[in-house]
């Protein structure tokens, strides 16, 4: 199983996501927020979207949203930005 070992905000939308497989990935959550649902409007506030943290390996916010790591990694693998280690 895929879990987040560690995050950074890299802007007002970005994180740098870190998974136990050792692979990384800058996520821009534009898409999410632009959805703007009860559960992904705070993430528009720069502020609160820096608030996230990792819980029982997912990524979560103080609001109660949480989001799977093995799909934000199943994702971002298939749009090709997640950096692997090399061999």
């Amino acid at each position: 199983m895929i879990k987040l070992i560690d995050i950074a905000v890299t802007g007002a939308a970005t994180l740098w996501l870190a998974f136990s497989d050792d692979s990384a990935a800058n996520w821009s959550a534009e898409e999410l927020i632009a959805r703007d649902t009860i559960m992904t409007r705070p993430l528009a506030d720069p502020k609160f979207f820096a608030r996230a943290f990792i819980e029982a390996g997912a990524l979560a916010w103080p609001n109660g949203f949480e989001l799977s790591a093995t799909n934000l990694h199943r994702r971002l693998a298939a749009s090709g930005a997640l950096i692997r280690p090399a061999a």
